[in-house]
């Protein structure tokens, strides 16, 4: 089944709601109202409704049965401040709250803290700064993570695979790579995906010696601490980890080697060059980043996201609030 199509499987029925704080965007209300019409979830805009009622208006998107909230308006804007300035545990005054509490991106993430949505989705205006700052602030990382990391589901045809850490972290040590593993691998059976994790290195069981080579093998032994049940091996080549016959030459001992579906890089640079890649020599569908590690799910697009991206990270966070 298309991943799309067994997300919306998974998410109907369930009255999920998620938050846009770039309300007065065209493609975040054309995308909105298609959610609403398809009743896959309940969409909330952020933004001036003359201004977003407008523009809805103009494009011919129907919004009628979509809720809008003006932060500059909000009834519990009071309640709100209040919850921030706790959470902040005195970061922030109660006035450095009214301010920050305007920016919609800081007000939105407010209302999935106070259960008031059940997921984020921002940054077709904004940079990725504007979108995970506030959700490192108040939402924060959940139980077992010491920070959020970035991965992209690569699709194309009946072949899926997760790529892991390609967009938050440039060097992450030993404990923090064998976090994104099982955190990926989880996400990974969310989409679909039954995980079987490479950790990737240009080194195959100790082909090579390096710093770099020693931090993927020890981040090996520290996934297996966390996840003893998780299919995880490494250090690996790429060819190891996806090759039958390579991964058999390589590592003949490895339950992963070879068959590997989830890759996890060493490093931001090498993960993003590898899923772009990928995604312009391979052919293949790059869908996210998906932001992992949060305790609630808060999802950022590209300034060059269209309609349907928006869509279909809505989707996705959605069924990351499950």
């Amino acid at each position: 089944m298309d991943l799309f199509e067994s997300l919306k499987n998974k998410i109907n029925g369930k009255d999920l709601t998620i938050v846009f704080p770039e309300g007065e965007e065209p493609r975040i209300l054309g995308a909105a109202a298609r959610l609403v019409k398809e009743n896959i979830l309940k969409p909330i805009l952020l933004g001036d409704q003359a201004a977003i009622e407008k523009i809805a208006a103009e494009k011919s998107f129907d919004i009628s049965n979509i809720e809008v909230i003006d932060p500059k308006k909000y009834a519990d804007f009071d309640e709100m401040v209040a919850k921030f300035v706790e959470r902040r545990k005195g970061k922030n005054t109660e006035e450095q709250a009214k301010t920050m509490l305007l920016d919609n991106n800081y007000f939105g993430t407010m209302l999935v803290y106070m259960d008031k949505a059940d997921g984020m989705v921002s940054g077709a205006v904004h940079s990725t700064g504007d979108t995970v700052r506030p959700a490192l602030q108040i939402v924060k990382t959940a139980p077992g993570n010491s920070r959020i990391s970035g991965s992209f589901i690569m699709q194309k045809g009946e072949k899926r695979y997760m790529l892991a850490d390609c967009a938050i972290n440039i060097n992450p040590n030993a404990q923090e790579l064998a976090e994104i593993a099982v955190q990926t691998a989880k996400d990974a059976k969310l989409f679909d995906i039954d995980p079987k994790v490479a950790m990737l290195s240009f080194s195959t069981k100790g082909s090579a010696k390096s710093d770099e080579v020693t931090k993927v093998a020890e981040a090996t032994k520290i996934a297996h601490e966390l996840a003893p049940d998780l299919a995880l091996d490494g250090e690996l080549q790429f060819d190891a980890a996806i090759v039958p016959s390579v991964g058999a030459q390589k590592a003949p001992d490895s339950k992963v080697a070879g068959n590997a579906n989830v890759f996890v890089f060493p490093d931001l640079q090498s993960g993003n060059i590898g899923y772009k890649i990928a995604q312009r020599l391979g052919g293949f569908e790059a869908i996210g980043p998906v932001l992992q590690g949060l305790a609630k799910p808060i999802s950022d697009l590209s300034r060059g996201c269209n309609e349907e991206d928006v869509y279909k990270s809505a989707i996705l966070t959605a069924a990351l609030a499950l």
